[in-house]
């Protein structure tokens, strides 16, 4: 197989970069999908955002989930995958609720992890994505 056509890769990220100071990439563009790091409860400033409260960190993770999606020519309405990390499952129905105020049918494919703990002890979710850059085909159920 010959490699006529490289793909090449596109670092994606908001300004200011919250991620800056933890030596990581926000996301990149690869072809016609975005690949985002986790995104965890911490505004434009570095700051994290609702201590103790699960609501308003998740608030906070869609919102930097769709400023670097933005930032690469994607959207919310374009994500055909996500990872979710939670500090606590008993948080699963949250994201389901989540899912419907964020996501639209066709819903992206899912992956949620109960892990022990995230970057910073007080985070308590993290998501990660992929989307699709420019319109996405009708996709038929299965």
């Amino acid at each position: 197989m010959t490699d006529d056509n490289p793909v090449c890769a596109r670092q994606i990220a908001t300004q200011p970069d919250p991620l800056a100071p933890y030596r990581l990439s926000q996301a990149f563009h690869v072809g016609n999908l975005v690949i985002t790091s986790g995104q965890a409860a911490i505004n434009s400033h570095g700051e994290l955002v609702g201590v103790g409260d699960f609501a308003a960190q998740a608030q906070q993770v869609f919102r930097n989930l769709a400023d670097v999606l933005e930032a690469g020519g994607s959207s919310l309405a374009q994500v055909v995958k996500v990872t979710i990390y939670l500090t606590d499952m008993s948080h699963f129905p949250d994201v389901v609720e989540l899912r419907r105020q964020y996501f639209t049918p066709p819903y992206p494919a899912d992956t949620i992890v109960e892990v022990r703990a995230l970057a910073l002890p007080e985070l308590m979710i993290e998501i990660e994505a992929i989307a699709i850059v420019g319109s996405i085909p009708e996709v038929a159920a299965g």
